[in-house]
């Protein structure tokens, strides 16, 4: 099992707001559905053909509690994990089973809607946005990670 891999990533949007709730030592816990879209064309017709598949994600501690104040239902977002099925027993008690996404990094994506988010009401946003942002949540390092395509640039830059 040791070179076994369990790592999910998805890029989607949120169907719903996020729902939060706190353990009982105040540990939060973000439950999300994502849906992620694909398109094709049709060998029959060259119709263009779509499908979406929702995706349930949970997430815990500071990834959790930044996910509930600057993520909305519409908002377009990068998500890594693992895939968990766990068993539960309803109020009739028969078993049931739910299987989810273990979130543990996160990427907001969506340039202005994303950083109005980030900024709040009382920021000028009247000037355009040239870039998309990108910021990056891990849940098991600083909230301050560098986007690896940005590091990657700037390499290139400092080489050439």
């Amino acid at each position: 099992m040791a070179n076994d891999l369990n790592l999910c990533q998805f890029i989607g949007r949120l169907g719903r707001d996020p729902e939060i709730r706190f353990s009982p030592d105040g540990k939060a816990m973000a439950t999300l559905s994502l849906a992620c879209g694909q398109s094709w064309k049709s060998k029959d017709t060259g119709e263009k053909q779509e499908k979406t598949e929702w995706v349930r994600i949970v997430s815990f501690g500071k990834l959790a509690e930044i996910i509930g104040e600057y993520m909305r239902k519409g908002s377009q977002m990068y998500i890594s994990g693992r895939i968990q099925t766990r068993k539960y027993q309803d109020k009739d008690g028969a078993d049931k089973y739910v299987t989810e996404i273990v979130a543990n990094e996160m990427q907001m994506l969506g340039g202005s809607a994303v950083l109005a988010a980030a900024m709040g009401p009382d920021e000028d946003m009247t000037q355009p946005v040239m870039e998309p942002l990108v910021l990056t949540v891990c849940e098991n390092c600083s909230t301050d990670r560098r986007d690896p395509i940005a590091a990657l640039a700037e390499k290139e830059n400092t080489n050439g």
